[in-house]
């Protein structure tokens, strides 16, 4: 979609989310911010308000079904949404066996239901309108299963099959989905990474790039590309060859 007017972002109280609504802020652009923190929303807000953009705020954990289908369809009704960028997720630590049984149970909540419970409210609105364009936030971690983190490429390799699904599930009802898989982005989640991160992109760079990107409704945004087709090249081989890479990597 190319001129997104009413455009609703997760996650947006920080990293890629706060530097996506600061790219997309402009005049004449509505931008519905949804985070746990609400002091954080309130500053992303006010940065796009002075860009001249409108935007609201709702502090809502994204793992809360229920709350999470009231308010989009609280603020769909005000303002018909365009565009979702379902963002919001986490990392954990490793999620293997040496994290408490509760953090990777949370991890699938965040990175999966939590995309489930941001996405399904909204193309159902969209859907009557026969209109819109559905983002999810994937990585090129979705690839491969690595011993290091478990859990988030679990995850992430679950959302990025179900969008790339669902996209056609969607298109007779004119609706668009790109799934997003980055590589190493400056953020608070990749801040407390204590190893090599390949390539490492600013979070503006990342962000003017998925915009552009989402501008043609691909469906996929994988980047960048030597890291892409690297990760994609050793996730296409038999784990029998691969595995001694993969089990020397640090944890997360």
């Amino acid at each position: 979609m190319k001129n997104p007017k009413n455009i609703l972002i997760t996650g947006a109280s920080s990293g890629i989310g706060a530097a996506l609504a600061l790219e997309y802020a402009k005049n004449g652009v509505t931008l519905l911010l949804m985070g746990r923190d609400k002091n954080r929303l309130r500053e992303i807000a006010d940065k796009c308000r002075k860009k001249n953009a409108n935007a609201e705020i709702s502090a809502v954990d994204v793992t809360n079904k229920n709350a999470m289908h009231d308010a989009i369809l609280e603020l769909d009704d005000k303002y018909p949404i365009d565009l979702i960028i379902a963002n919001a997720g986490i990392s954990g630590v490793s999620g293997g066996v040496e994290d408490p049984i509760e953090e990777i149970y949370n991890g699938f909540n965040v990175n999966v239901y939590g995309v489930l419970n941001t996405i399904l409210p909204a193309a159902e609105k969209m859907k009557k309108r026969e209109s819109g364009q559905i983002a999810i936030m994937s990585s090129l971690a979705s690839f491969r299963g690595m011993p290091s983190a478990p859990q988030y490429c679990a995850t992430k390799a679950a959302v990025r099959s179900f969008g790339e699904g669902f996209r056609g599930d969607m298109k007779p009802y004119n609706i668009g989905v790109t799934v997003i898989c980055p590589g190493y982005i400056r953020t608070p989640m990749t801040d407390v990474n204590n190893f090599p991160m390949p390539m490492l992109m600013e979070t503006e760079e990342a962000a003017k790039l998925m915009i552009k990107k989402l501008t043609k409704n691909p469906p996929r945004i994988a980047f960048p590309f030597p890291l892409y087709f690297t990760i994609w090249l050793l996730g296409s081989l038999s784990p029998r060859l691969t595995d001694w890479i993969f089990n020397r990597l640090p944890k997360k």
